[in-house]
């Protein structure tokens, strides 16, 4: 899995904040049925990718084929926030 490194933009409050992988590709960076936050990216978006914070602990691009996004409640919110701390 290549990957890309650009700029952030800002959110949109329309955008999930966690996705699940469904797909790892061949990247040593993303397992199945993990969460990963994601950094919002329209430009990545209009070409089918969606940056997230994989496994380095660094945000890269990967096709959005490989995730789900997930709406969950605002504790989960909270809770998984601390978590990245």
């Amino acid at each position: 899995m290549a990957k890309a490194t650009g700029v952030n933009s800002t959110s949109r409050s329309t955008s999930p904040a966690y996705l699940l992988c469904v797909d790892s590709g061949a990247s040593d960076d993303l397992q199945v049925r993990r969460l990963y936050r994601v950094i919002p990216d329209p430009a990545a978006a209009r070409s089918d990718y969606v940056r997230v914070v994989d496994d380095s602990g660094e945000d890269y691009l990967y096709p959005a084929s490989c995730f789900i996004p997930l709406e969950l409640p605002q504790p989960a919110h909270v809770a998984l926030g601390r978590l990245a701390r």
